[in-house]
């Protein structure tokens, strides 16, 4: 399993948000080493943690702003965030039983959202919001 590397096309054009964005890929690289290490389960548990609870401040944020400028694909963006949750849910449901899979899912899940995710849902939006709305 190769650790998520950030790439240029994962930049949505503003450095606050995408700040973030790099801070959530050393958070599941981080999390998927801790499983692949064999850490305790305490360790990994934490990072599945730290993981969701950043991932789900993240989406609140975003969803607060679109609110607040009557974004009109809130509700797709939001279906979307909902279903890497779920995703990541059901990765940490499995991740005792199955670590080498459950790293390999985390890696192979996050990375496909970053690169679709990030390329058409939060490039649109912070298209539409313009730079001068975050961070």
């Amino acid at each position: 399993m190769a650790p998520i590397a950030w790439k240029p096309e994962y930049s949505v054009g503003n450095p606050a948000v995408d700040h973030e964005h790099q801070e959530l890929i050393d958070l599941v690289n981080g999390t998927a080493a801790a499983i692949l290490d064999r850490r305790p389960d305490a360790d990994i548990q934490r990072g599945f943690g730290d993981l969701f609870r950043a991932i789900s401040a993240h989406f609140a944020l975003e969803e607060q702003q679109m609110r607040a400028h009557g974004y009109d694909q809130t509700d797709q963006h939001k279906a979307d965030h909902e279903r890497l949750l779920d995703e990541l849910r059901d990765i940490m449901d499995g991740a005792g039983a199955h670590p080498q899979t459950a790293a390999d899912r985390l890696v192979e899940a996050l990375e496909a959202w970053f690169a679709n995710h990030f390329r058409v849902h939060d490039s649109r939006l912070h298209l539409r919001l313009g730079p001068h709305d975050h961070g």
